[in-house]
């Protein structure tokens, strides 16, 4: 009778840890999250899987809780999706995102190479990282020039990570993912603003929305197509760096304009630009090569942008009728 994989997700309460945990569910994993204690717990994501994954509480701002986890649970797999990952906070709260985001990583790998260096770990970097950019697309061969604490934190890393996989030989990988999103993005994101404000303003047209640069452009994918790409990382024989992204642009404004647009309304009626709203250093512009990735992991997006901002829609119209009952 063949053995589970034990498998550690850090982060496993938000919109990556939960479709990454349904995902490797699929695959006949044993599940373990690692959450952070807090006064209020925040579950709403894995509701579904109450009893199908084991939850430990550990902080990536304390050693001793992650080594004792990684000791305990002896992982197959590790995958690091924890971190401080709403680029305005981390202009607020500089220090505290460094501290998860950057040397939270170097926590993780230390407690791998001392107690299971067999374990193979999974980094989530991100396009935030190339920042203020001059190539177009963005590859795994772009310079990074990060244009906000996080991009610097995410920069910090990705380097210990490959820093890590060269110096002690571990199976490490860093997944640079563009931006992707779905029904289960945070409210605080761009995307799921925008979504939840069309699917109010469906019932109450007097509502606006306040936006910052529509003229911002992403390359905007589904989330459950980008967790898949993680796990094809750490099925390979030789560890890696993928980019992983849709290779299509589109503007703020256009994200607006189609969920608006899904609900019958004109978004110049209901987005109000707000000065205040700008990033201090902004990013223009991303969009992502995922070559490598396509054609060593054999990994393609599956989900549409237009499919995904409709998705996100018609699930922030469900959650907005509830509530009004």
């Amino acid at each position: 009778m063949s053995q589970k994989k034990i498998v550690l997700i850090t982060g496993i309460t938000g919109q990556d840890g939960s479709y990454l945990a349904d995902f490797l569910l699929s695959k006949d994993y044993e599940v373990h999250g690692m959450i952070r204690r807090s006064s209020t717990e925040r579950y709403e994501r894995i509701e579904h899987l109450k009893g199908k994954v084991e939850l430990h509480q550990a902080d990536l701002l304390d050693q001793h809780s992650i080594t004792n986890l990684v000791d305990r649970l002896r992982p197959d797999e590790l995958y690091n999706l924890a971190a401080q990952s709403f680029v305005p906070t981390s202009w607020d709260q500089p220090l505290l995102t460094a501290e998860y985001t950057a040397l939270g990583v170097t926590r993780i790998l230390e407690a791998i190479r001392l107690l299971k260096p067999d374990t193979k770990f999974y980094q989530a970097s991100s396009s935030e990282m190339f920042g203020k950019v001059k190539i177009y697309p963005q590859n795994e061969d772009t310079p990074f020039y990060p244009r906000s604490p996080y991009g610097v934190s995410k920069v910090y890393g990705h380097w210990i990570t490959v820093n890590y996989r060269e110096s002690y030989d571990l199976f490490a990988c860093s997944g640079i993912l563009f931006n992707h999103e779905s029904k289960r993005r945070g409210i605080e994101f761009v995307t799921r603003k925008i979504t939840l404000a069309a699917a109010k303003a469906k019932l109450d047209p007097s509502r606006k929305l306040k936006l910052g640069n529509l003229e911002a452009r992403r390359d905007w994918g589904f989330a459950g197509d980008y967790v898949r790409a993680m796990w094809m990382m750490l099925q390979q024989e030789k560890a890696d760096d993928y980019v992983i992204a849709t290779g299509v642009m589109h503007t703020v404004q256009d994200v607006a304009e189609l969920a608006y647009a899904h609900v019958g309304l004109d978004w110049k009626d209901h987005v109000v630009v707000d000065q205040g709203l700008f990033r201090p250093a902004e990013v223009d512009q991303l969009m992502g090569d995922a070559s490598k990735a396509k054609k060593e992991l054999g990994w393609e997006p599956e989900v549409s942008f237009e499919e995904l901002i409709r998705t996100m829609v018609d699930a922030d119209l469900e959650r907005v009728k509830a509530e009004k009952k």
